[in-house]
């Protein structure tokens, strides 16, 4: 096996900023508070199944309840749905604790089972001709303080040190390895490195060596299926001896010194959780005993952009190797974008410059992975329909753009459906906000009385 690398070669540009497997212009939406649970967007459900109290008061019986909000949330009537809506991307949100391996037990406690539910939401998905995007959202120590989002809502920020960047590239290598050798992953077309990182850079130390990492770990992988990584000139021949078995493939690829230590240690640490998975979920075969070369095309590596942080963020573009997009993220209803009115948030939005500014800097192509219809404003119908084009105009100008979020709890605690109206994709299409064909708008011209137009905005 030690002559399996024989065939490397690295070429001295490394650098591609290519598509892989991802639709022309995205459309797509969230599958929120799904695999990593959002109280704010489901009160009700969250207070049924114990609340804060739950792990405690159901020490014996949370991997059950979370099992069945798991098989409810998210549905293949909800699939259907969306696809007769013309949503051709979703973006799914996951926790690191979907690979339950790395979870360190007792210390942290998570739910458990959550990868049968992904991989069957993701069958459902590629059955409907549906692209997925796998976010990694919650990272292990916590990557930002004081959010739902991230699993621990906590001012203890831990992401940030070697022990767990190394625990969120091992993740990188399983769910890499994954979606090119599970039939139920064939709908993945990217993975999201971190969601929302913090955005002073000043406490995000070595965040940029991890993202090239991120990049590195992918493309081991890949090249190990004997995929080609387009414009890298990197090269991996496997040798015959192992080129019916993955896992002694990957093996041998954890031991090239042309990676970094970080690397090489998280494509070891991922064989066992990889083997550990197969014999769950009757894989065992696939990983261990089929000839593995693929046709499928390398991934796209995707990251928040460089503007999502400030004071001299690393750039993640400088990384790049193969097919790589990058991701922002635009709410003002939680202030700091435009005057709370809504000739302010119009002309805010119909001048937004984040796609040319990401441009210049290398960042491009650019799509917006969340956003919503949510003000600091009591806003009208007739403002939100307005609200609702100008947002996609303006987003569609790059690569596309992803609701937050398909839905969200319709109940007393959400005074009916008032949370609804403005964050859920399918509440605002029975509202008629949003169009039944998400590439349509009401008014195509909604942008002109606003277009260079002055207001008390940040003019992001």
């Amino acid at each position: 096996m030690r002559h399996i690398l024989a065939g490397l070669v690295v070429s001295s540009t490394l650098i591609a900023r290519v598509w892989a497997r991802k639709p022309i212009q995205i459309y797509g939406v969230n599958l929120g508070s799904w695999l990593v649970l959002e109280p704010w967007m489901l009160p009700q459900e969250w207070l049924d199944m114990g609340g804060e109290s739950l792990a405690k008061a159901y020490p014996d019986t949370v991997d059950t309840k979370f099992a069945q909000h798991w098989d409810t949330w998210f549905t293949r009537d909800n699939v259907n749905t969306l696809k007769a809506a013309g949503i051709n991307t979703v973006r799914v949100p996951l926790g690191y604790w979907i690979v339950e391996a790395l979870v360190d037990r007792p210390q942290e406690s998570y739910p458990r089972g959550g990868l049968h539910y992904l991989r069957r939401g993701l069958g459902w998905l590629k059955d409907a001709g549906i692209q997925a995007i796998l976010d990694h959202h919650a990272l292990p120590g916590v990557q930002t303080p004081g959010q739902m989002f991230t699993g621990n809502c906590t001012t203890d920020v831990q992401f940030y040190n070697p022990y767990n960047y190394h625990r969120a590239l091992v993740w990188t290598a399983v769910m890499t390895a994954l979606s090119h050798l599970d039939p139920n992953f064939g709908s993945v077309f990217a993975i999201e490195a971190v969601n929302e990182p913090i955005a002073n850079a000043t406490l995000t130390p070595h965040y940029g060596t991890f993202q090239k990492n991120f990049v590195r770990v992918m493309r081991a992988v890949e090249l190990t299926l004997g995929i080609s990584v387009p414009s890298s000139g990197l090269l991996l021949s496997v040798s015959a001896s192992v080129s019916n078995n993955f896992i002694s493939a990957l093996s041998a690829t954890s031991s090239i010194t042309m990676f970094p230590t970080e690397v090489q240690a998280a494509l070891s640490d991922a064989i066992p959780i990889l083997l550990e998975i197969g014999a769950t979920h009757g894989l065992q075969t696939i990983l261990e005993a089929l000839p593995f070369k693929q046709s499928r095309a390398s991934l796209v590596a995707n990251f928040m952009d460089v503007n999502w942080q400030f004071d001299n963020p690393p750039n993640p573009a400088d990384g790049a190797i193969g097919p790589q997009a990058y991701d922002n993220h635009l709410y003002y209803s939680f202030g700091g974008v435009a005057a709370a009115d809504p000739k302010s948030y119009l002309t805010s939005i119909c001048n937004l410059s984040r796609i040319q500014a990401d441009a210049t800097v290398g960042d491009s192509p650019l799509w917006f992975g969340e956003w919503g219809l949510s003000t600091q404003f009591n806003a009208t119908d007739e403002f939100l329909y307005k609200w609702a084009d100008a947002q996609k105009l303006a987003y569609s100008k790059g690569a596309g753009w992803i609701f937050w979020n398909f839905k969200t709890e319709i109940s007393n605690l959400t005074n009916g459906s008032a949370l609804a109206r403005q964050w859920s994709y399918l509440e605002g299409l029975k509202f008629g906000f949003l169009t039944q064909d998400p590439a349509a708008l009401h008014d195509p011209n909604v942008c002109v009385p606003y277009m260079n137009s002055t207001s008390n905005s940040t003019g992001l």
